[in-house]
């Protein structure tokens, strides 16, 4: 918004900000952004770990420092903004990672652990930063003509073809993510198939996308398709997170849960001799 007042004035979707209307000085502006950045990247430092608080530092850059003033030289902006979108579940994941982190805790083990546990973040940051294509492509197609206006170089003016062709390809990316998310241990495999259908609508709408260029209400059921995608998504990988049903029919049916290095014989836990001490967390009954 600091860089764009005279951009943002000849947009209808923008030209209603404060700093359009002058509703805000731009010192004032300039004072909230820093104090909010600062401030958040603090907090995330001081309440989460050093690794999310730096994503978080990498985001603001990324869209400040380079997306931003980017749009005015090259519709290569659209890929730097999807990157931005992608980071947010990678911090979540490391934020998580860092309440169970066994070693150091550093950015080493908590994106790039050599068991390969943290290849779940990366597979979510991949589908938001998939799902910003056919999200992005056919909203910006609507409003094209106010893009090329203010001179925001956006493939939707610049290349309209390969604007289609960019959302369709993204579109269909999203069907080898879900099934990483199966093959990583982060959901079952039964989301491979409940997945699909979404997968299928959502490139079913790209297809038209491409193959109209937006035309015959092509763009606008793409558009709506991914606003209904995402959550859909995201809310079949939560009920079908590995070993969670698992979980509850043990907690509700009273059954122990299964710890390990340890192992029942006729009622009675057992500590297994091979299996490292640290993986010991109920009591233990030694052997008569």
């Amino acid at each position: 918004m600091l860089y764009e007042p005279d951009t943002d004035a000849k947009m209808s979707r923008t030209r209603t900000r404060p700093l359009v209307r002058r509703l805000v000085s731009t010192r004032a502006a300039v004072l909230f952004a820093v104090g909010c950045g600062v401030g958040g990247t603090a907090a995330l430092y001081l309440g989460v770990n050093p690794t999310v608080a730096f994503l978080g530092a990498l985001n603001i850059v990324l869209y400040a420092g380079v997306y931003t003033p980017l749009k005015r030289i090259s519709a290569v902006n659209t890929w730097v903004g999807a990157i931005v979108g992608g980071i947010p579940p990678l911090m979540g994941w490391a934020a998580a990672a860092g309440e169970s982190a066994t070693g150091d805790g550093t950015w080493r083990e908590l994106l790039f652990a050599s068991d390969g546990s943290s290849l779940g973040g990366w597979l979510f940051a991949g589908l938001l930063f998939a799902w910003q294509f056919p999200h992005f492509m056919p909203l910006s197609w609507g409003i094209r003509e106010e893009y090329k206006a203010a001179g925001l170089r956006m493939l939707c003016w610049v290349n309209p073809a390969r604007n289609a062709r960019v959302a369709l390809r993204y579109s269909i990316v999203f069907v080898p993510l879900c099934l990483g998310l199966c093959a990583a241990g982060v959901t079952e495999w039964s989301f491979a198939a409940t997945s699909l259908p979404a997968n299928v609508w959502l490139i079913y709408e790209a297809v038209k996308f491409w193959r109209y260029e937006g035309h015959k209400g092509s763009a606008r059921s793409l558009f709506w398709a991914s606003v209904w995608h995402l959550p859909v998504i995201m809310v079949l990988a939560l009920a079908q997170k590995k070993g969670m049903w698992t979980r509850v029919w043990r907690s509700v049916m009273g059954e122990p849960e299964e710890e390990e290095g340890l192992y029942e014989d006729e009622g009675e836990w057992f500590e297994d001799e091979a299996a490292p001490v640290a993986g010991v967390v109920a009591p233990v009954t030694p052997r008569s």
